[in-house]
């Protein structure tokens, strides 16, 4: 099947409040085209050159999806990260936050952000310690940032075979999301729970997730 065909079978299994983040790393520029032609409205790039150069190559295609940020974005690149990307979906510190904010303020840009969270507590894995405080604190401190907007929470869950193995993290997480949203921190909006992908978005979606990051299921194996 299509790349097309294959994001609109999905896109018609899914609820409609789900959002399908099209994960585009190594991809060409004409898989990319073909799911935005095919309804995509949100790609997801791991790296600051690979979305520079799709950008520059996809031209004002570029503006009909918003961009996010689903890999680590290290200090010296948010200035060139800032004015591609609608949101930063990997938020692991609060000093990342203010890096960010502080980049922020200088073009004038009020960016949205996800907090990272390291569900699985992997050593290999970037992001914050599934522990309630731990976020809150980093939710409290990101709410005084005034050109950051804390929109939710994101993570990648641990790599496994079987997603029902996969599917108490996911819970886990959605507690912790509904737990900060009623909070009512201000300046906070928690709108997105960015969890599942290829072989697991069915569970994230069972537990809560309305934020899909999908790759390989979309465009085929690379």
């Amino acid at each position: 099947m299509s790349i097309r065909d294959n994001y609109l079978i999905i896109r018609n299994e899914i609820p409609d409040d789900v959002t399908i983040v099209a994960a585009a790393k190594t991809r060409t520029v004409e898989e990319v085209k073909e799911i935005i032609q095919a309804g995509a409205t949100d790609i997801g790039e791991n790296y600051l050159q690979e979305a520079e150069q799709m950008c520059e190559a996809l031209g004002e295609i570029t503006k009909q999806v918003r961009w996010h940020m689903i890999g680590n974005l290290q200090k010296n690149k948010i200035n060139k990260a800032l004015p591609l990307f609608n949101i930063i979906q990997t938020v692991d510190s609060l000093k990342h936050a203010e890096d960010i904010n502080l980049r922020a303020e200088r073009i004038n840009k009020i960016i949205s952000v996800l907090i990272e969270v390291n569900i699985g507590s992997e050593i290999t894995k970037s992001g914050v310690a599934p522990d309630f405080e731990v976020i809150e604190n980093l939710a409290q401190g990101i709410s005084n940032l005034k050109f950051l907007k804390l929109e939710g929470l994101m993570t990648m869950g641990p790599i496994s075979g079987d997603p029902e193995e996969v599917r108490p993290y996911f819970r886990k997480i959605k507690q912790i999301f509904v737990k900060i949203g009623d909070l009512n921190i201000n300046n906070i909006e928690m709108k997105t729970l960015s969890m599942g992908m290829s072989n697991s978005y069915k569970v994230a979606i069972q537990e809560g997730s309305n934020m899909i990051r999908l790759g390989t299921i979309l465009f085929g194996r690379r």
